[in-house]
């Protein structure tokens, strides 16, 4: 990135002085012209070679970074922009550029809790600006799925900087089982997102088993320095390798399932698999499928084929299919009892 910047720098500094009509510039000018340029920027010396800025030149008179900078050479020492109205700065924006700095500039704007990507604010909003003048109101064509409402998703970036600098966090925090909430140190390991919600995962103070925060439950996190940070050889691919959701379960937990998934829904689950684990094990002739997949036993995965409704039937194991059926005979009395409701109000 450091390398990239630098070489930006040079070309907006060659730039400048060949769009500087009324002075002579020749090679060793310009290498002392990005010297001064990168000193002032950096705010230490660079060693710009007179192989650095050669290639620089070569670069912006080739078409590989889209400047085709006229720049010839004069009396054979001499370097000047051919034409003297042109400037790498007022090159026009294709319609491809257009659509590619509109989603680069959506993408980016996903991170902007993390402080990580805070250096990228003004250049996102330079981007912004340009993309606005260029061309106004420019359809989205990558949407990406976000829910700005979510509680404190404001903890974000305190949390990632915590885990970046192994700090220890007492955190105040109540789940929807708790009547109230409670106090702890916290060590945290990752910040895991999933179904659009965000979690902290890692270990409370004299805790052998891993916790997994939602950030919609905590009331409040502070930096607590009195404790030494502890952090175990954790492995979050090895952590959830078994694992639909966020909820890991112990090794008990391990089911083998099979499923038969209807015609309808068959090219989905094919094209996007519920679990790595996915095998398929059988093609039927009315198009419908047989599949097997191997994870915990959670909350998550009974939420995931019950949003299938009829288009998935649990074949095996039958505590799961059990678990399943009920929940979908407890759905269908609702249902008949509004139904019932509803007519009795007729009458």
């Amino acid at each position: 990135m450091a390398q990239n910047k630098n070489a930006l720098i040079r070309y907006r500094t060659i730039d400048k002085c060949l769009q500087n009509r009324y002075r002579k510039w020749t090679l060793n000018d310009l290498i002392e012209a990005c010297s001064d340029a990168l000193y002032e920027y950096e705010g230490k010396d660079v060693n710009v070679s007179k192989r650095t800025v050669q290639l620089d030149i070569q670069l912006m008179r080739s078409d590989k970074l889209g400047y085709n900078a006229p720049i010839v050479v004069y009396e054979k020492r001499y370097y000047k922009y051919e034409n003297p109205n042109y400037s790498i700065t007022d090159i026009p924006l294709t319609d491809l550029d257009m659509k590619v700095l509109s989603e680069s500039v959506e993408m980016l704007k996903q991170f902007k809790d993390f402080s990580l990507f805070s250096e990228l604010g003004g250049i996102i909003q330079r981007l912004e600006d340009r993309v606005y003048t260029e061309k106004t109101k420019q359809p989205a064509i990558i949407h990406l799925d976000k829910n700005e409402n979510l509680k404190n998703l404001h903890h974000l970036d305190a949390l990632y900087q915590a885990i970046l600098k192994k700090q220890v966090l007492q955190i105040t925090y109540q789940s929807f089982s708790a009547r109230h909430p409670g106090s702890f140190n916290f060590f945290p390991y990752i910040l895991k997102e999933f179904n659009n919600r965000w979690f902290l995962v890692g270990k409370k103070e004299n805790n052998k088993g891993l916790l997994t925060l939602a950030l919609d439950r905590l009331q409040e996190i502070t930096i607590n320095t009195t404790i030494p940070y502890k952090k175990d050889d954790f492995d979050a691919d090895e952590y959830y390798k078994n694992t639909y959701g966020v909820t890991v379960m112990n090794s008990k937990q391990l089911i083998a399932i099979e499923l038969i998934v209807d015609r309808k829904n068959a090219p989905y689950v094919l094209t996007k698999p519920f679990h790595y684990s996915q095998q398929l094990v059988e093609k039927y002739p009315d198009r419908s499928i047989k599949i097997s997949l191997s994870v915990h036993h959670n909350y998550e995965i009974e939420r995931l084929l019950l949003g299938f409704g009829e288009g998935v039937t649990v074949l095996k194991p039958r505590v799961l299919r059990q678990k399943i059926e009920w929940k979908l005979r407890k759905a269908l009395e609702k249902y008949q009892e509004l139904r019932e409701n509803k007519e009795n109000d007729k009458t």
